[in-house]
């Protein structure tokens, strides 16, 4: 494959015996490498040219150095400030600034006249104002829009003298100030021959530049166009046919250089892969096949795609040459750094400031950063001891305690970093303290994004000092997520060695055999039309600015040019439409469709591997049997029995293994805790009333003491949580509205005169043994019943449920299906009615009911365990025989946890 460097540099070595005075101007850095190699292998001997990048050239020829972004936004604000009567803040400002920099950017990259444009604009907003009956409604935000826009010549004229006096500026003003330059320049270096190669879309200024070296008569300009997108109205050809019609340089002279080789034949697959994971998985299966690597380029249309790519390569891929910038968000530094703010914001924002605690999910965040991990050696036990204090909030004391087994450089550190915060100097100060501890404790590639950090921060440092534009810590955060969300990181490798990975501008100039384009999706290749811009389209129009017409033609010169000598070339687009993306593939796609028939379609999908899911089993062992004995001995409570039937697992889990739930802050009241507090209070409000007949009286003295009883049970229960504001308030207001609704219910219940309400017991525990035929050792049974009472003679049962319970639940005709999850409540309350007969030796000549009391369907009251196969009627008395029938039941499985032979096996219908 000739490639374009190629050819152009062997047409220049035909007129060209000596480089010592000849300039190459290129249009990107990464071609400069590419062009110096092929001088190297085709000049035997003397100089090479020097070769530069465009903005080089124009850096030369202004005298001008280029500001980075972070200078500019700080000189445009101090800029802004001198005009402003009543300035925003620096983040404010910053938010639309950036814009205003790309407006100020494009047109004075364009030479547009400012006055003109500007004055234009304000003509615009002032007509949009006006009516005929002088009835405009303007809003606060129209106005301040307005006077925005009225101004925006007032901010460009002062920014452009500041930068001017400084001799420095963004690009657009190193162009305008080269195009006054231009002749100055061009006498000095008369002697040199400048050479323009592989340019495409020109703006304004270079045009003028361009045509102004031109006019010298011993310099040249090397198009890289193919005669099929030349010689038509394609739009890939607009720009170089436009100047050709234009210049005066192409009244005498032929266009260079006109190729032929698109037409030639080529191995082009377009690939429709679902979702961005596939498209990347499936590059990696076709760079496995790769052997030759230098000639190979993977192109990213959509560069947010860097990262899982990265990480995708194959392992035959041993080199890597990354043109593109890493985005700074994706490094893991960055949610250190964020993390950090996140701590002193959240302090702020839960108004902790002045005792100096921090939210304690902030400091586990921070703590447990894969930076910070192996510096501090107790981590773990301050998350357990956090967690057992139920602490949300984390004091000095606590920190210091943190940091006392540690390092004292890397306690001093730490300490100074929870340090109560004075001045936002004084946070930037402690995150370069941060950062140089870190530096010494991290590999190469962490150093790198240290350092990055390193002179941000630095820089912030100065800026702050000189200028004070950050007058609190949520103004610099709110600034430093803006700017980590736009910046990236520059990669540095050997270019002429392994793959080549970049993004669609970078492919300038340069040709490769294999070509791999990935995310050809339209609305990614072009990018949509949205314009992040305060000029308007029309207004773009009128004074030659571009718009995404211009920037649609400029995507497809580069799409097509970067075919044109290619032999294999694989397009990878996205076909699900979701939010990253149409599922279209770009109309440049459809197009080269159209142009040749020698395309291969696939559609790619991930293998499905169907497998089929086998439930959790675990056998049983005598080290089993030993620990279920154990149990057996101790005693199986309702609740361990309905958690077997629920979920063997879980059980084996729970008594076998004797494994308990992460123990963790808890920051909202969880509900277990709520049915507590309920439990413990009604337990303390019947309690001195037990063998007594309830009274209406008793019943308003209860109430009086419902509200201490359940603020005391509280703070027993939720330890150092708030209950004060928030969710918290809300559901200590819910168990103290549950308590007095129950009690309403019971004065409305005593309140009728046929009624006779006493109370037996409340949280009695009762135990009795069973005898299991198989079984040499008997099993006892044992559980506390929440409530034990006698209504007109009937003996009732009763457990509490602060969660919803329907009649539904409790009724069971039959003792067949008793493993339904829907009988589960049913069988722990009759369980209790066989412990309490058992240990009370019970007559039961007399009736005996048992069920619950749901607090969230407390309109239904109690709520019996039904036997009746008629939904229509109730049979709620238990019977001897009834119990004993049960009890067999509850033995059959009793049997089969103590089978050997019978594994623990997860129920199929499982719901969690």
């Amino acid at each position: 494959m000739q490639s374009f460097i190629s050819e152009t540099v062997d047409d220049i070595l035909k007129n060209t015996t000596s480089f010592k005075d000849v300039v190459f101007i290129l249009p990107s850095q990464r071609a400069k490498v590419f062009v110096k190699q092929t001088c190297k292998d085709k000049i035997d001997v003397g100089f090479l040219p020097e070769i530069l990048n465009i903005e080089e050239f124009i850096h030369q020829v202004s005298g001008f150095h280029k500001a980075d972004n972070l200078q500019l936004l700080f000189h445009f604000y101090g800029v802004y400030k001198s005009i402003e009567k009543s300035p925003v803040t620096f983040d404010v400002f910053s938010s639309w600034a950036i814009t205003v920099l790309q407006d100020f950017n494009e047109i004075d990259q364009h030479l547009v006249n400012t006055k003109d444009i500007f004055v234009y604009l304000r003509d615009i907003q002032r007509l949009r104002k006006w009516s005929v009956k002088g009835e405009f409604k303007e809003t606060e935000l129209m106005k301040n829009h307005y006077d925005f826009l009225e101004k925006m010549n007032e901010y460009y004229n002062a920014f452009y003298k500041f930068l001017v006096d400084k001799n420095t500026g963004y690009q657009g003003l190193l162009y305008r100030q080269s195009c006054k330059k231009i002749d100055d320049f061009l006498d000095k270096n008369s002697h040199k021959k400048f050479f323009f190669i592989g340019f495409n879309a020109l703006n304004k200024a270079e045009e003028f530049l361009f045509q102004k070296v031109l006019e010298l008569g011993n310099s040249e300009v090397y198009w890289d166009i193919d005669t099929v997108f030349f010689k038509s109205n394609h739009q890939a050809g607009k720009f170089i046919r436009k100047y050709q019609k234009d210049w005066k340089y192409y009244e005498k002279k032929p266009l260079k250089t006109i190729s032929n080789s698109f037409s030639e034949s080529k191995n082009i697959e377009v690939i429709g892969a679902s979702k961005n994971v596939t498209q990347v998985k499936y590059v990696a299966e076709v760079l496995e096949k790769v052997t030759n690597f230098r000639d190979t380029a993977l192109i990213l249309a959509d560069e947010a795609l860097l990262p899982i790519t990265l990480n995708s390569l194959p392992k035959n891929c041993s080199a890597v040459n990354v043109t593109m910038g890493y985005p700074l968000k994706d490094v893991p530094i960055t949610n250190l750094l964020l993390a950090i703010f996140q701590l002193f914001n959240s302090q702020e924002k839960l108004q902790k400031v002045a005792k100096n605690e921090f939210y304690y999910k902030d400091i586990i965040r921070f703590l447990k950063h894969q930076s910070i991990l192996s510096l501090v050696p107790n981590i773990s036990r301050f998350s357990k001891e956090i967690a057992a204090k139920n602490q949300t909030f984390i004091n000095n004391n606590n920190i210091k305690k943190l940091f006392e087994t540690t390092e004292n450089s890397v306690k001093e550190v730490f300490i100074t970093l929870f340090n109560p915060l004075k001045t936002v100097g004084n946070f930037i100060e402690r995150i370069l303290n941060i950062i140089n501890l870190l530096k010494d404790n991290v590999d190469a590639l962490e150093k790198e994004h240290l350092f990055r950090f390193y002179k941000i921060f630095n820089q912030l440092k100065s800026f702050e000092e000189r200028y004070q534009y950050f007058p609190d810590l949520k103004t610099l955060a709110l600034f430093f997520k803006q700017l980590v969300a736009s910046e990236n990181l520059s990669f540095q490798g050997e270019p002429l060695k392994g793959l080549q990975l970049m993004g669609m501008l970078e492919t300038r100039v340069l040709d490769f055999e294999t070509i791999i384009l990935v995310s050809t999706n339209e609305g990614i290749l072009p990018a949509n039309s949205q314009q992040n811009s305060f000029i308007p389209f029309d207004v773009k129009v009128e004074f030659g600015l571009p718009t995404y017409r211009e920037k649609d033609a400029i995507f497809s010169y580069h799409f097509f040019r970067l075919l044109q000598r290619a032999k294999n070339v694989f397009i990878v687009y996205n076909t699900e439409h979701d939010a990253f993306g149409s599922g279209e593939k770009s109309r440049f796609v459809s197009q080269l469709e159209m142009m040749r028939d020698d395309i291969v379609h696939k559609i790619v999908s991930p293998k499905v591997v169907t497998e089929k899911i086998e439930l959790k089993e675990i056998e049983k062992d005598n080290s089993t049997l030993d620990a279920l004995k154990i149990l057996a001995k101790k005693g199986i409570s309702p609740s361990a029995l309905t958690n077997y039937l629920h979920n063997p697992i879980a059980f084996y889990k729970q008594k076998v293994l004797k494994l308990k739930e992460f123990d963790d802050v808890e920051e909202t009241v969880a509900y277990n805790t709520l049915g507590t507090v309920v439990h413990e209070t009604l337990d303390e409000l019947y309690t001195p009333i037990i063998n007594k007949f309830l009274t209406v009286a008793h019943i308003d003295e209860m109430k009086k003491q419902t509200k201490k009883l359940v603020i005391k049970y509280f703070k027993e229960e939720f330890k150092n949580g708030d209950i004060s504001t928030g969710k918290n308030r809300l559901i200590f207001e819910v168990a103290n509205r549950f308590v007095i609704n129950f009690l309403n219910k019971e004065r409305e219940l005593v309140a009728d005169k046929n009624n006779q309400l006493k109370i037996i017991a409340t949280e009695e525990t009762l135990t009795t043994e069973i005898i299991v035929n198989g079984l040499g050792f008997p099993i006892k049974l044992h559980g506390q019943v929440d409530r034990v009472d006698e209504l007109n003679g009937v003996l009732r049962i009763i457990d509490y449920k602060t969660g919803t319970v329907t009649s539904g639940n409790l009724r069971v005709p039959d003792f067949e299906n008793l493993r339904d999850e829907k009988h589960l409540k049913a069988i722990q309350v009759l369980l209790y009615v066989y412990c309490y007969t058992k240990d009370k030796k019970f007559d039961f000549s007399k009736p005996i009911q048992a069920g619950i009391y749901s607090f969230k369907n407390l309109n239904s009251r109690f709520l019996g365990v039904n036997f009746s196969s008629n939904y229509r009627k109730k049979e709620l008395d238990i019977t001897e025989e009834k119990l004993e029938e049960f009890i067999e039941k509850v033995k059959i499985y009793i049997t089969e946890i103590f089978d050997i032979n019978i594994p623990f096996i997860e129920p199929a219908d499982l719901k969690y």
